[in-house]
C-alpha cells in the first residue's frame, strides 16, 4: 500500500486524473460527500472556509460517495451543476469513490490507516472530513457532524 498522500492519483469530475502531488506544500482538507445528505449545507461552509484560506494555501477535496443510505445516486454531471448551484462550490470536485470495502479508493485506505477513528478504521458517515499537512502527513480527522465553523478554529492556529 502507497504510504505518501502525494503517491495517489484519483480522477476529477470531468474523468481527468489529477494527481495528488498537485497540491504538494498545501494544506488539504479531504471530505467524502453526498448532495442528498442532512448533512449537505456544510458545503456551504466549506466553501467558506476555502476562500477564507485558499491564500494561505488550503485546498479542499471533495469526494461524492453512494455508500451511505444511497444518499449520492447522480452522476458526476449532476453532482456538480447542484453543489455549484446550491452551494456556489468553487474547491476541487472528484469523481464518486467508495471510502469503505475492498473497493475503497486508495486514498481512504491510506486515511483510514493513518487515522483510524472512532469505528476501527471505518468512515461512520458522509462529511467524514481529513486534514493533510503541508508535508502530506494525515494529521487530524474530523466526525461528519464537526461543522466547518469548528476547523476553522483550528486552522486558524494552524495557517498563519
Amino acid at each position: 500500500m502507497d504510504t505518501n498522500f502525494y503517491s495517489f492519483k484519483a480522477n476529477n469530475l470531468k474523468g481527468k486524473e489529477v494527481s495528488m502531488d498537485t497540491y504538494k506544500g498545501k494544506t488539504i482538507l479531504v471530505v467524502n460527500t453526498a448532495s442528498k445528505c442532512g448533512l449537505t449545507p456544510q458545503f456551504e461552509g466549506l466553501e467558506a472556509l476555502y476562500k477564507k484560506y485558499k491564500e494561505k494555501d488550503l485546498v479542499i477535496l471533495w469526494f461524492p460517495c453512494n455508500q451511505f443510505a444511497n444518499q449520492e445516486p447522480g452522476d458526476e454531471k449532476s453532482i456538480s451543476e447542484g453543489c455549484l448551484l446550491n452551494y456556489g462550490v468553487t474547491f476541487p470536485m472528484f469523481s464518486k469513490v467508495d471510502v469503505n470495502g475492498d473497493d475503497a479508493h486508495g486514498i481512504y485506505k491510506y486515511l483510514k490507516k493513518e487515522l483510524g477513528g472512532f469505528f476501527g478504521g471505518k468512515i461512520k458517515w458522509n462529511f467524514t472530513k481529513f486534514l493533510i499537512d503541508s508535508n502530506g502527513r494525515a494529521v487530524k480527522r474530523f466526525s461528519p457532524f464537526t461543522k466547518p465553523e469548528v476547523i476553522d478554529n483550528y486552522l486558524s492556529k494552524k495557517l498563519k
